[in-house]
């Protein structure tokens, strides 16, 4: 079964957050799909813990080297739909790619982030939340 991922998800696996072994149990066997916005929101979410000082750059560097063995599909979503979805919804576009993915891939949406998944559902996506 395909599966949409987003950030929020992958970083709580990589940092073994509390989600950690249920979200590992969801997505097991699951070829995980992302828009291509994921890989570069990995990156900004670590540089914002490096700001903030919750992890030292080589604790980055190799969170960044486990982030690299998941095996993620990155597709390209039409950016015409992300924005009308963005328009529609009242959200960023980085949340947009991730529900235009969804319906474009009949797939559904793992997140942590309540947020997108609500946005999610308005759009008739299929979405797995995970309650922190």
């Amino acid at each position: 079964m395909d599966m949409i991922v987003d950030t929020s998800v992958i970083i709580a696996v990589i940092a073994n957050e509390a989600e950690k072994e249920a979200l590992v149990e969801l997505t097991t066997g699951a070829d995980l799909i992302a828009p291509h916005s994921v890989h570069w929101e990995i990156g900004n979410a670590f540089s914002a813990m490096l700001r903030r000082e919750r992890i030292k750059v080589e604790q980055a560097i190799q969170a960044i080297k486990l982030y690299q063995q998941i095996p993620i599909r990155f597709v390209d979503v039409e950016l015409e739909e992300a924005i009308k979805i963005a328009d529609t919804l009242g959200i960023y576009a980085y949340d947009a790619y991730l529900i235009r993915c969804a319906l474009k891939y009949k797939s559904p949406l793992i997140s942590l982030d309540r947020n997108l998944v609500e946005a999610a559902r308005e759009m008739k996506a299929k979405v797995i939340e995970v309650v922190k």
